[in-house]
């Protein structure tokens, strides 16, 4: 997959690096998909054949504390205490992160938030990275990169069972869906080119979240009370439904660069953008 797809993807980002500031490149696609492994391997193909200075980030660093997204429960909706769904992102924060990264001068630094999801908490302020100007490359991947906001009227109606069950009254999904139209499109207007990876369909982003919660169990070295089970992993995924079938559907048709996986996660097609 590497030799085959990301390395000519690697080369393909080189011309674009806008003049005075370094490029911004979003990579999106849901859970599983292999979001942070093509991120560093871009970060790293990049820095040893072109010499670039890259910031790799990820809009999971950039959750809300558990504290905080405690008060958004108890000020909107219970659900809101759940991280992942837009709106329990600070927004302020990865915009003025990002906006100082494309700014930042030789040997002048910024650090930037880190997120211990085993803890389902931001870590300490003393233990956020340090990233070192001047940059070529800034990455910001996540699930909901690049998602955007849908008609009110599609709001009305549940699609899974935690919608109809905890959010009967729609109140929830509305406010998400507002986040989407406003904050966050505020963040996704930055971006110069968006990479989405594609996968085959729901029941498999449901079986490589699993896996993926498998994998966070192995590595923690803390008292992991926020590692999942499966049937807690199957409640949590429901609240990134809507927004993943959403993206699945209209992502393909807009952003610059698609690879489409397989069941196995192998690239089974890739699309570029006809107008860039």
């Amino acid at each position: 997959m590497v030799e085959d797809h990301y390395a000519s993807l690697a080369t393909m980002l080189k011309p674009l690096r806008p003049a005075g500031r370094p490029l911004l490149l979003g990579i999106s696609g849901a859970q599983g998909t292999g979001k942070t492994t093509l991120a560093n391997y871009l970060s790293e193909k990049l820095r040893q054949d072109f010499g670039w200075s890259v910031a790799n980030l990820s809009i999971d660093d950039f959750y809300f504390t558990r504290a905080e997204r405690a008060k958004l429960a108890t000020k909107v909706h219970p659900l809101l205490a759940t991280r992942g769904v837009p709106g329990t992102h600070n927004t302020r924060l990865l915009i003025g992160s990002l906006k100082r990264l494309q700014t930042l001068g030789p040997g002048e630094m910024l650090p930037v938030p880190q997120f211990d999801k085993a803890m389902d908490d931001r870590v300490a302020e003393s233990d956020w990275l340090q990233i070192t100007g001047p940059l070529d490359l800034i990455i910001l991947e996540g699930w909901c990169v690049a998602a955007r906001a849908r008609p009110e009227e599609e709001m009305a109606t549940p699609i899974n069972a935690l919608e109809r069950a905890e959010d009967s009254d729609g109140s929830w999904r509305r406010y998400v869906n507002h986040q989407l139209r406003s904050n966050y499109a505020e963040v996704f207007a930055m971006l110069d080119w968006l990479v989405f990876l594609s996968a085959p369909g729901f029941a498999a982003i449901r079986k490589w979240r699993w896996q993926q919660e498998q994998e966070l169990a192995g590595q923690s070295d803390v008292a992991a009370t926020e590692i999942m089970s499966k049937s807690e992993l199957n409640r949590f995924i429901q609240h990134f439904e809507r927004i993943t079938r959403d993206m699945l559907a209209e992502l393909p048709t807009v952003a610059d660069f698609v690879y489409y996986l397989d069941e196995s996660h192998d690239v089974a097609g890739v699309s570029k953008r006809s107008d860039k």
